[in-house]
């Protein structure tokens, strides 16, 4: 028995060279280590449950316990060694916090979990997107606080759902399917499995700004040997759009050895594609279109206006009117478009401002305000404008105090170090995106909005009135 398994083991190492790579020759060392953590019977740690104040957690041991083995039975004197030790396993998925998406170990009573087999790195994973935008989809289908998204991954499902926008009924067909599968399994083991599915995407989709074990060039060595190896789908999702490496363009001229401003360029060019947004034709004509239709009754080149054209004729009546306070039906029904259109529209910014001060909340745009006056101020007096606005707004005990994030409250206060025109750029950024979200929404709802956009409809009213005063008095 023990030849055969000598003879298996050889025919393997002949046919899978990949076994002697570096990086699986680490995975099996830390999977010893795992194995042996978990073998209680030979000195292991012990996986116990642990009770809480209304639920039981299954199959956890504490971090302390974790980093108490590994010196003993790895000869490890020193406890920051050892935590750097736990700290690389856990990277890597093979134990993982219950509470957390960062996967460090700490010498205390935190509560870890082991990774099952399946989910281990040795065993070549290179999920595909698909399969992340199903797991995404399948924790906003479970309502439990463990399993609420995060910031990072509600970010990450939206981005996926606009990628995959056309095959996204699919994707969400196979999230309530494994939702079902998972329903029928025991409480317990579902808490398991759900946790150890978490770990396995925190290793391959981490937490913005932890370590990403998984990029590393030997994974390309990987798929160049043993393309057959590497896994995609956890799902078993096919891949209907098999990529294909794009085309190499190979130079007629002779290469020559790359400058070190040659590789700035390159990291200069290849950070910008990162970062730039990417959408399809069909989508960006259907906006434009869209755009063109909302706006094409307001643009005075394509539609008739009344009472006349200012731009082909000398009757600046229309231009009175849009300037005026008593807005026409037309200009209460453009602010609906965007907080951006009302906001543009002096008439509309009364309007905004009134329902925010029924609302309490009216220092937000009074903030918005101020810094966009503040922009077009002169030179000599932004500086002192800007500490104005500071005390209004933002000092400790300020008056008309606005909410800020703390990113935007420390980038603005740095600014402030030394003023100008542009030092309150995030924080009205935030407050925009505020008002947008939040305070814009109800107005359009409100009976201060409804009640204007019904007046103005009802016959020509108030602006037929006022046309013909303005026809007689020219």
């Amino acid at each position: 028995m023990a030849e055969g398994s000598k003879d298996q083991a050889a025919v393997v190492g002949t046919t899978d060279p990949e076994e002697d790579s570096p990086n699986m020759i680490v995975y099996r060392k830390i999977e010893d280590i795992v194995t042996r953590i978990q073998d209680e019977k030979a000195g292991g740690v012990a996986i116990r449950t642990v009770k809480s104040f209304l639920s039981k957690i299954p199959s956890v041991v504490s971090g302390a316990d974790i980093v108490q083995w590994l010196m003993k039975n790895l000869s490890i004197e020193d406890p920051a060694e050892a935590i750097h030790l736990g700290s690389l396993v856990a990277a890597h998925g093979y134990i993982f916090p219950i509470s957390d998406h960062v996967l460090t170990l700490k010498d205390d009573g935190t509560l870890y979990r082991f990774q099952s087999p399946y989910f281990w790195p040795s065993n070549c994973w290179e999920p595909e997107n698909t399969d992340y935008a199903i797991y995404l989809c399948k924790r906003t289908m479970q309502n439990k606080a463990r399993l609420e998204l995060a910031d990072y991954e509600a970010e990450n499902l939206a981005r996926l759902q606009r990628a995959f926008a056309r095959k996204w009924e699919f994707i969400f067909m196979q999230a309530e399917a494994q939702v079902k599968i998972d329903r029928k399994k025991d409480k317990a083991e579902r808490k398991i499995l759900d946790s150890q599915e978490r770990a396995f995407w925190d290793v391959h989709r981490p937490v913005p700004g932890c370590v990403n074990t998984t990029e590393m060039d030997i994974r390309k060595c990987r798929r160049e040997k043993n393309p057959h190896r590497v896994k995609k789908s956890v799902y078993g999702v096919p891949d209907d759009g098999q990529s294909q490496p794009s085309p190499i363009h190979i130079s007629s001229q002779p290469m020559r050895k790359p400058t070190k401003e040659d590789v700035q360029k390159e990291i200069t060019f290849l950070n910008t594609q990162l970062d730039r947004h990417c959408m399809k034709v069909s989508k960006v004509a259907d906006s434009l279109m869209t755009y063109t239709e909302q706006f094409m009754e307001y643009d005075p080149f394509v539609s008739a206006t009344e009472p006349s054209n200012p731009w082909i004729s000398d009757d600046t009546s229309f231009w009175d009117l849009e300037a005026s306070r008593d807005p026409s039906q037309q200009r209460v029904k453009k602010w609906g478009f965007s907080l951006e259109e009302a906001l543009k529209d002096p008439a509309g910014r009364d309007q905004f401002l009134k329902f925010l001060e029924s609302e309490f909340s009216s220092e937000n745009l009074r903030f918005w305000l101020a810094v966009q006056d503040l922009k077009r101020r002169p030179l000599q007096d932004v500086a002192s404008r800007a500490q104005e606005i500071w005390q209004e707004f933002l000092a400790e005990g300020a008056p008309s105090s606005i909410n800020l994030d703390s990113h935007s409250y420390e980038r603005t206060s740095q600014n402030l170090k030394d003023p100008g025109r542009y030092s309150y750029e995030d924080a009205q950024e935030h407050i925009f995106k505020l008002m947008k979200s939040d305070s814009y929404a109800r107005f359009l709802r409100s009976n201060i909005y409804q009640d204007l956009l019904l007046a103005r409809k009802k016959g020509k009213s108030l602006t037929g009135k006022r046309l013909t005063g303005l026809m007689q008095s020219s």
